[in-house]
C-alpha cells in the first residue's frame, strides 16, 4: 500500500464551496465557466444510492471544436513562459488541492463509490502526479551535435508538442487525469479535457476549478463533458491535437488510437489488462496473503493494474485459497462514507451485472465459490474462486470487479505459461522468498511492469508506466513522457562558408 499524504493544514473550507451541488451543469471554454442553454443533460448518480447528485451538459462536436480553438490560440503564449512560471502554476494548484482536500475527498466517495482508503490513496497519488510535474519545465534537455558538414553546428531543442487532448477514466478519475494534465501543462501545452460521464466531477470540472484559482491563462485547459461517441469522438479526431492521451478499455482505445493516427497526432493508451499474481511454493504466505488482498479488492477491483488471476503453486494452493478466503469474508461491504467500509458499489448497474454474470459462469464452469458473490444494490461482496483455469470466465477476461479466481500450477515454466496465456500485458506480480526464481519468472511475464514481492496495483510517477500486447501504446511518465509532450526540432548554423558541389 502506498504511503498516504496528508493535506497540508491552515486552510479553511466552505460548506458550500466545493459540493456535488456547486454548479457543475457548466463547461469550462477559455477560463470561463458557460451553461450552455436549451442543453441536454445527463445525471450523475451515487452509485451506493442510485441518486442523483447533479447535472452535467451532454457536450457535442461543436464545443470540442471550441475547446480547441481556445487551446490553440492561447498555447504559443504559454510555451514562451520560463520554466519557473509553468512550474509555479503547478505549484499553486498542489496548495488549492490541499485546500480542497476534504471536500475532494468526499467527491470522489459519492461519485465514484471510493472507499475513504481508496479516496485518500488517489489524492495522494494525484498530488504525486503534480510534485513531479513541477520539476518537469527543468528536464526539457536539448544538445548540441557534431556534424558531417564542416563549419556547421547542429542544435536539438525540444519544444511543447502543441494541444493535448485528454480522456480519462471513472475509476481513478481525479489520479488518470491529472497524470496528464499536469505534466501537459507544465511543459507548455495547453489541453483539452474529457471525463467519464460518471465521474465527470472529479475527472474534468474539478480540476478546471482548481487551475482556474491558481491564475493560469485563459484557454490553457478546457474541459467538455458528455459521452465518448460524440465528444471523444471528435477531440481524438481533431487536427489541432498533437498528442492524445487515453485510459481505458482495449476495444474503446484501438478506436481513439486509430482515430488519432489518422490525422498524425501521437496517441499514449493505457488499456485494459488481466494481471496474474504469482504465489510461488517459496513464498512468505503471510505477506502473499496481505498483497493479495489488497491487489484484489482495492476500489472493488476496478483497477486496471489489479490481480486478475491468482496463479498459485500447488504446494501451498489450499492454505492460500482457505486464508484468502477468510481475509476476504472479514472485509466490510457498505456505504463507503463509512470509515469502517472496507468495499462499496461498483460504479453502474451495468458494470454489477457484467460481474455477477461472471460469478455465475464461473462457478457453472466448474470453479468453487469460497466466499462472497453479488448482494443487493450494486454491492458485490469480495469473491474467492477457487478450482479455477486459465479459461474460468473470471480469469480469462477482464472482470473489473472484487473477484478472485485461483488458478493452481505444477512449476515455474507452467506459472510463466499461465502468465501470459492472454492478449494483455499491463502488470503482473511474484512471491518468492527465493529471489533468484522470482526474477527469473518476473523476467519471462510479458508486461508492462512486475512487481516482486508485491502486487501489480503500483504507479509512481517519474517511472515510466504502460503496458504491452493489447495493454496499451506508449508510456505515461518520465522521460519518455516528456518525448511525448514535447517535440524535437533541428537547428543548424552554417558558421563558415559552405562549398557545394552544384
Amino acid at each position: 500500500m502506498p504511503e498516504v499524504d496528508l493535506p497540508s493544514s491552515g486552510y479553511e473550507i466552505s460548506s458550500n464551496d466545493l459540493t456535488p451541488e456547486t454548479g457543475w451543469t457548466t463547461l469550462y471554454f477559455d477560463g470561463t465557466w458557460e451553461t450552455p442553454v436549451d442543453r441536454e443533460t445527463e445525471p450523475v448518480l451515487n452509485p451506493t444510492t442510485d441518486e442523483k447528485l447533479t447535472d452535467v451538459v451532454i457536450g457535442t462536436a461543436a464545443d470540442v471544436d471550441r475547446a480547441f480553438e481556445a487551446a490553440a490560440a492561447a498555447q504559443n503564449d504559454w510555451a514562451e513562459r520560463s520554466p519557473q512560471e509553468r512550474s509555479a502554476i503547478i505549484d499553486d494548484a498542489i496548495d488549492i488541492l490541499d485546500k480542497y482536500w476534504a471536500a475532494a475527498k468526499e467527491l470522489l466517495t459519492v461519485e465514484s463509490g471510493a472507499t475513504s482508503l481508496k479516496a485518500q490513496i488517489e489524492l495522494t497519488t494525484a498530488k504525486g502526479m503534480m510534485k513531479e510535474s513541477r520539476g518537469l519545465p527543468f528536464q526539457v534537455k536539448g544538445s548540441t551535435e557534431e556534424s558531417l558538414i564542416p563549419g556547421k553546428e547542429n542544435r536539438v531543442v525540444r519544444e511543447p508538442a502543441g494541444v493535448v487532448g485528454v480522456i480519462s477514466p471513472w475509476n481513478f478519475p481525479l489520479h488518470l487525469s491529472m497524470r496528464a494534465v499536469a505534466p501537459a501543462l507544465a511543459l507548455g501545452n495547453a489541453v483539452v479535457l474529457k471525463p467519464a460521464s460518471p465521474t465527470a466531477i472529479t475527472g474534468g470540472l474539478l480540476l478546471a476549478r482548481i487551475f482556474e484559482e491558481t491564475g493560469l491563462p485563459d484557454g490553457l485547459l478546457n474541459v467538455v463533458t458528455g459521452p465518448g461517441s460524440t465528444v471523444g469522438d471528435r477531440l481524438a479526431a481533431h487536427p489541432d491535437a498533437s498528442v492524445v492521451a487515453f485510459t481505458g478499455s482495449t476495444d474503446v482505445g484501438k478506436h481513439v488510437a486509430s482515430t488519432t493516427a489518422g490525422h498524425l497526432a501521437t496517441p499514449v493508451m493505457e488499456l485494459g489488462g488481466n494481471n496474474p499474481y504469482v504465489v510461488t511454493e517459496h513464498a512468505d504466505l503471510d505477506a502473499a496473503i496481505d498483497a493479495g488482498v489488497y491487489g484484489s479488492f482495492l476500489h472493488q477491483g476496478q483497477v486496471c493494474i489489479s490481480i486478475n488471476r491468482h496463479l498459485v503453486h500447488e504446494d501451498v494452493y489450499d492454505e492460500y485459497v482457505g486464508r484468502l478466503a477468510d481475509r476476504a469474508s472479514e472485509l466490510v461491504v457498505g456505504d463507503p462514507l463509512e470509515r469502517e467500509t472496507d468495499i462499496g458499489p461498483v460504479i453502474t448497474d451495468k458494470q454489477y451485472e457484467e460481474i455477477a454474470t461472471l460469478i455465475k459462469k464461473s462457478i457453472n464452469g466448474g470453479a468453487t465459490l469460497e466466499t462472497g458473490g453479488a448482494r443487493e444494490g450494486r454491492f458485490i461482496a469480495p469473491t474467492v474462486l477457487s478450482d479455477a483455469t486459465n479459461d474460468t470466465a473470471a480469469a480469462c477476461t477482464e472482470h473489473f470487479g472484487p473477484v478472485a479466481p485461483i488458478v493452481p500450477y505444477s512449476n515455474d515454466s507452467e506459472a510463466v505459461e499461465l502468465a501470459n496465456d492472454t492478449e494483455y500485458g499491463l502488470a503482473a506480480a511474484v512471491q518468492s522468498t527465493d529471489l533468484a526464481q522470482a526474477e527469473a519468472i518476473a523476467a519471462d511475464i510479458e508486461a508492462g511492469s512486475v512487481h516482486i514481492n508485491d502486487q501489480p496495483i503500483n504507479e509512481e510517477p517519474h517511472i515510466p508506466f504502460g503496458g504491452t500486447k493489447a495493454s496499451g501504446l506508449g508510456k505515461f511518465h518520465g522521460e519518455q513522457f516528456i518525448e511525448v509532450l514535447t517535440e524535437s526540432k533541428w537547428i543548424s548554423v552554417q558558421r563558415q562558408p559552405r562549398r557545394y558541389p552544384l
